[in-house]
């Protein structure tokens, strides 16, 4: 028990809890604005949510959304085929979670992808000024956890959470299409602890099953952490769904086992 007493020890444990919840706000902010609202439009939020999200996403990831969204679209136009950004199928689901920041980055900086993928979401004059600026919002994040907790605290958090929403992500993608159940008939599968861990993601073959549904759950025993979150929206009027019920797509693409 001594060593639950030593002040490092106890200061790395507090970091990783603090760095869980920063990861926890930004895979909220990646499920409900990024891949739910803005990648499938299964769900439209009004002005005063998406630019709270937006700025949100901007200092705990830097993600700039429109690269996000047209990485995540060609993934959806070409699942585990050719041309797929991140298949585990392809490329192997251990490369995959070792590589999949790599896998992103050469996507998302090419032109053409983010030409055809994302038209619908244009560069904006906040986009210029701010939310490019990756490395300045990602200062901005890691500035308020050290003013806040102070610089030791602060800094550790930050590479807690960096690690921990980065290894989530790449799970989605690696894990998420290789292992878990499948009741529908695609390469992705659910994995509950994942869920867990990502705000609902974890429930992959449920998304590819349904894209547009903005509820990743599909059964009782099934637990959608986002789905939380967009029904407060929806409640509070920030926010309307597309869809009312479930729609199953067509697998076209989808190789029904991996």
């Amino acid at each position: 028990m001594r060593c639950y007493r030593s002040p490092m020890v106890r200061l790395s444990l507090l970091a990783v809890l603090i760095g869980f919840a920063v990861s926890v706000v930004a895979n909220l902010c990646t499920t409900v604005y990024l891949h739910r609202a803005l990648s499938h439009r299964a769900l439209t939020l009004k002005r005063p949510a998406a630019e709270v999200f937006r700025f949100l996403l901007w200092i705990t990831t830097g993600i700039r959304p429109r690269q996000w969204v047209a990485v995540h679209r060609k993934h959806h136009a070409f699942t585990d085929v050719e041309g797929d950004p991140h298949s585990p199928v392809l490329l192997g689901w251990v490369t995959v979670q070792m590589k999949n920041v790599a896998l992103y980055r050469r996507e998302a900086k090419d032109p053409d992808t983010v030409a055809r993928y994302a038209k619908d979401v244009p560069r904006t004059r906040a986009d210029r000024w701010f939310y490019d600026r990756a490395l300045v919002g990602l200062a901005i994040g890691t500035g308020v956890l050290v003013l806040v907790f102070g610089w030791q605290l602060g800094l550790l958090a930050a590479f807690a959470h960096l690690n921990l929403y980065l290894a989530g992500s790449a799970a989605v993608n690696a894990i998420g299409h290789h292992f878990g159940r499948r009741p529908y008939p695609n390469g992705a599968g659910n994995l509950q602890w994942l869920a867990f861990l990502t705000a609902g993601e974890g429930l992959h073959n449920n998304h590819h099953a349904a894209p547009t549904s903005a509820r990743l759950s599909h059964r009782w025993f099934e637990i959608d952490p986002g789905w939380w979150l967009v029904k407060l929206l929806v409640v509070t009027r920030l926010a309307s769904l597309r869809l009312n019920e479930r729609k199953l797509a067509t697998p076209r693409r989808e190789r029904a086992s991996v």
